[in-house]
């Protein structure tokens, strides 16, 4: 019996002990449920005034650039520049052969003085043709009077006649010259007056302080009229195009009618560069509308270099500057009010600095934000309406 009841004790004092150590087990708190807070960075702020800038990425270029070009068809005699020089106002760059040039001078100047010794010569002769006009039409009258008569033929009056009608002819012809002239001596006056130039223009110098861009020709090349020697722009006179998006072009162009004056800053092959908003051109396409922005006059930029520049946009009134971490769904704001995200909605002006990205602070306008608020400036993903926060420096 005992081998038969002892499996069954040992159960029960099992089972005994369980419910023995089950009344006795300590009873545990109860578990209280505890919201999550988020610790977040804040800043306070208020609207200012503030000058945000556009990027912009343009060519430098000069409008003012010259084409030096042959003034006649002649031989190149001498380039005394080469690519990339700075002369100065007045400098030889080029020199034509002159024995290609003093020939149309000479020529020039022998027609005008042989038509000017004309126009005395016809003067005198005038004087004798109508002295012989005179003297016809006497002898006209003679024949006449003899042929009334009956004392003479009529043969004789015909050539009177005849004579009277050739001096007439002459005289006409002589005066009709001479009124001409004028305009003679004028055509050649014109014509000497353009070889005077072209043999001036034989020796080009530069019009301005300047930059030689490309030479085109060498020394002892056969040119053309019109054909192109070298080029050459202004010191002072280099721009950088850019395209502004359209958006922005009528505020620029108001900010310059007003006479505001619009810097931009940038860098180009680790060089400063600074430029100034000039003017806004008159066209536009898909792209924008073309900037021009004049470059300081010691800038050191070849033309074709492409430039990226911070333009300073007109001043935005009572906007504020925000982090761009500070931004959720690119338009909107998280105020910090008694540990609780509110939301405000917010126009995007533009940026402060180039740098962009997390660290680049940013211009909105906020109308609703209320003075000297406290703003997140931590992106949170999961901001919403009312999440509990705590601020932290």
């Amino acid at each position: 019996m005992l081998r038969r009841l002892l499996p069954l004790l040992i159960l029960l004092a099992g089972f005994g002990t369980f419910f023995i150590l089950k009344e006795t087990r300590p009873t545990p708190r109860p578990v209280e449920p505890k919201e999550r807070v988020w610790r977040v960075q804040t800043q306070p702020v208020a609207p200012a005034d503030h000058q945000p800038l556009l990027s912009l990425f343009g060519r430098v270029e000069a409008p003012d650039r010259i084409r030096a070009s042959a003034p006649v068809e002649g031989r190149l005699m001498e380039v005394p520049v080469r690519d990339g020089e700075r002369v100065a106002a007045g400098a030889l760059i080029a020199r034509l052969d002159p024995r290609d040039l003093q020939p149309r001078l000479l020529k020039a100047r022998a027609e005008l003085k042989k038509e000017r010794l004309r126009q005395t010569h016809d003067r005198e002769a005038l004087d004798q043709e109508r002295e012989l006009l005179r003297l016809a039409e006497a002898a006209l009258g003679r024949a006449e009077r003899v042929q009334s008569k009956q004392l003479g033929s009529v043969s004789s009056v015909d050539e009177a006649r005849e004579s009277l009608a050739r001096a007439r002819l002459s005289v006409t012809l002589r005066e009709q010259s001479i009124a001409e002239q004028p305009a003679r001596i004028a055509i050649l006056e014109a014509a000497l007056a353009e070889a005077e130039r072209d043999a001036a223009r034989g020796e080009i110098r530069a019009p301005f302080p300047a930059r030689i861009g490309v030479v085109e020709a060498a020394p002892g090349d056969q040119l053309k009229a019109n054909q192109a020697i070298l080029t050459l722009y202004p010191l002072d006179g280099l721009y950088v195009r850019a395209k502004v998006p359209g958006a922005y072009g009528p505020e620029l162009r108001q900010a310059l009618a007003e006479g505001a004056r619009l810097e931009a800053r940038g860098e180009q092959a680790g060089r400063r560069v600074a430029a100034v908003l000039e003017r806004i051109s008159g066209e536009a396409d898909a792209r924008g509308v073309d900037a021009l922005l004049r470059l300081a006059p010691e800038t050191e930029l070849p033309l074709g270099a492409f430039v990226e520049l911070q333009l300073q946009r007109p001043v935005a009134p009572g906007t504020i500057a925000v982090p761009f971490a500070a931004l959720h769904g690119g338009d909107r704001l998280f105020l910090v009010e008694d540990e609780r995200l509110h939301g405000v909605r917010v126009e995007r002006v533009g940026e402060l600095d180039d740098r962009g990205g997390a660290s680049g602070l940013q211009v909105v306008r906020a109308p609703d934000l209320p003075a000297d608020a406290e703003v997140m400036v931590t992106h949170l993903p999961n901001a919403v309406e009312g999440l509990k926060v705590e601020s932290i420096q």
